[in-house]
């Protein structure tokens, strides 16, 4: 089973440039902008594909050039380390993007 993050574990949020506290449950959010459709659609197969290798997949939505990823781990009940992995590699990802404001 998957744990729920501790106090101190949690912490490490802070070190996640760009990413909140969802306001109405226990998960993490961040806006993505792109230039335009094709780039964000481009950046949501590049994350979709990371988050089949950590089996940990992100909800999201996406109008024209923007992407809003929330992570929360459900098996869980909220957030875990399964989330800021998948945030890490999310920011890896980006930072290798050109064109990208976050």
């Amino acid at each position: 089973m998957v744990e729920r993050l501790t106090a101190t574990e949690r912490a490490d949020l802070l070190a996640l440039a760009g990413w909140q506290m969802a306001a109405d449950r226990d998960a993490i959010t961040k806006r993505f902008t792109f230039a335009d459709f094709s780039a964000a659609f481009a950046f949501m197969t590049r994350v979709a594909l990371l988050a089949e290798q950590q089996d940990h997949h992100p909800e999201w939505f996406n109008v024209y050039n923007r992407v809003d990823i929330l992570l929360t781990t459900h098996d869980a009940g909220g957030l875990s380390q399964r989330d800021l992995r998948m945030a890490r590699a999310i920011e890896a990802l980006i930072a290798s993007t050109p064109g990208t404001s976050a």
